[in-house]
């Protein structure tokens, strides 16, 4: 993990994260604390990931999500070399899907 990440500030911001109770709570405070387009960038960095880990092509990818190659490349990088953060959600979600 990158240790430059590791401020009080960015600790400060995921501990109010953590205490968001529901998805309704999460849209109220990601609209105030990011523009639209940083929103969107994620929820399409999390689209392509999971379109990855489904085997999808990077023409595929492009085609549904808009993301560029770059942008799909980085994604991929992550999933390969990162720290594990997109696997963990996403086995957390399709527990909670399985459930």
């Amino acid at each position: 993990m990158n240790p430059k990440i590791r401020t009080e500030a960015v600790d400060y911001l995921l501990d109010a994260i953590l205490e968001l109770q529901d998805r309704e709570e999460a849209y109220i405070f990601f609209e105030d604390i990011c523009t639209i387009n940083e929103i969107m960038s994620l929820s399409q960095r999390f689209e392509v990931a999971a379109m990855l880990r489904d085997k999808k092509t990077y023409l595929e990818i492009a085609e549904k999500t808009g993301a560029s190659t770059a942008t799909i490349s980085r994604v991929n990088r992550s999933l390969n070399y990162g720290n594990g953060g997109y696997d963990m959600l996403f086995e957390r979600l399709n527990d909670q899907d399985g459930a």
